[in-house]
């Protein structure tokens, strides 16, 4: 993520927290410009040592909870870490593909997905509040790292 991608993101997040009556606080702001910047998913100590001041694991993680609440981030389950959200102004179900060689991870956002998934709960008796899937394989540079 470029730099004038980065700010654009962070102001749409700002402006959602505005809309919705919270606070984007400093460390909140902090914590999601750094999962953005990663690229790609990272974990909770990660966060915590790029952080410039003393901070504890539990303020982490607290600010990972707001942002995971508003939807800015997804968690990425099998890697216990965190990659930014490209559509904060949507809040939706996501599936993930993850290579299982370099950890690159993608987000797809497929709400036939998600619905279908939604549907089969309700046929089993359930209603589903949180979808997790996450796919694995190797992505193409790999596969083709892997072919020379």
């Amino acid at each position: 993520m470029d730099a004038r991608q980065l700010a654009r993101a962070l102001t749409k997040a700002e402006h959602s927290c505005k809309g919705r009556g919270v606070r984007l606080t400093r460390l909140r702001r902090r914590v999601l410009e750094l999962i953005l910047q990663a690229g790609q998913p990272v974990g909770a100590y990660a966060l915590l040592a790029q952080l410039d001041d003393k901070r504890t694991p539990t303020t982490v993680y607290r600010a990972i909870d707001f942002l995971l609440e508003q939807k800015f981030i997804h968690r990425i389950e099998s890697l216990n870490a965190f990659t930014g959200c490209p559509d904060v102004d949507h809040p939706h179900d996501s599936q993930f593909v993850i290579c299982t060689d370099c950890g690159s991870t993608e987000e797809l956002h497929d709400d036939a997905i998600a619905e279908t998934l939604r549907r089969h709960g309700r046929t089993l008796g359930f209603q589903i509040d949180r979808q997790v899937v996450e796919l694995r394989g190797l992505c193409r540079a790999c596969r083709a790292a892997a072919a020379e």
